[in-house]
């Protein structure tokens, strides 16, 4: 199965930190030339450096996903940078919500509606139509367990993913035969800067949070990365439409 990215360039959008960063390295590790971004100017460059570091090319681009000026002169810029767009993951997205329905602020809900679904979607739009003109792409998504399952005081959030892999089995129906393969990462709870904010406000959030995963742990970013890479692969190159899920069995039960 050939999961190497000689010579194809890859963008990670939200790629500052936590799976994006971890993506972007893995990407780099794989022969790719890697274009990061994030609204977080110094975390974004942070990720560059390390992808150069790597022996890989980078670019950063400064972008908020959530604007379209911003997003279509991103995808320009790197393909003045680099000549084309092979594979995209679009990665940005927040979670701010710890509270039932009733009780979510109307722009807590418009941001993360914002973020996690105009976002990937302005996104998925300008590299469709990067990838459309040189002849094919991949496109994989960040959506998460909360994309297929409720999820109680997050129910923002949970729409919001959800939304993300239905633009992602749409995205793939309409544009298969045009060579470009659309899919989506599901990612159970993952130890990224977040989550350890979590546990260092109460102790006692590991542990329940493991206890939620029948294979008994949290996951890496780097698990999710691996599955972001065979995605975008051409050892995927038969998988689109997928909601594929990394998240230690949560959703099995």
């Amino acid at each position: 199965m050939n999961m190497r990215f000689d010579n194809k360039v890859v963008l990670v959008t939200g790629g500052g930190g936590g799976i994006g960063r971890a993506s972007a390295l893995a990407f780099a590790r794989a022969g790719a030339k890697v274009a990061v971004t994030d609204r977080d100017v110094p975390a974004g460059e942070e990720t560059a450096a390390q992808v150069r570091a790597l022996g890989a090319e980078a670019l950063f681009v400064a972008a908020d996903v959530v604007l379209a000026t911003q997003v279509q002169a991103m995808v320009a810029q790197v393909v003045a940078h680099f000549g084309r767009l092979d594979c995209a993951f679009n990665n940005a997205g927040i979670e701010e919500e710890h509270m039932r329905l009733a009780d979510c602020e109307e722009a807590t809900f418009d941001r993360i509606l914002g973020v996690n679904v105009k976002g990937v979607w302005l996104c998925m739009k300008y590299q469709i139509q990067q990838m459309l003109a040189q002849g094919g792409g991949s496109i994989v998504n960040t959506a998460s367990v909360a994309g297929l399952i409720g999820a109680p005081k997050m129910s923002a959030y949970a729409a919001s993913k959800h939304a993300v892999v239905g633009l992602t089995k749409s995205a793939a129906a309409e544009y298969g035969r045009k060579g470009i393969r659309v899919n989506a990462v599901c990612p159970g709870v993952i130890r990224t800067v977040m989550f350890e904010r979590a546990v260092a406000a109460d102790p006692k959030v590991g542990p329940a949070v493991a206890g939620i995963h029948p294979i008994g742990r949290i996951g890496e970013a780097d698990e999710v990365a691996a599955a972001v890479l065979w995605l975008s692969s051409d050892a995927a190159s038969f998988v689109t439409g997928l909601a594929h899920t990394v998240d230690g069995g949560m959703t099995s039960v």
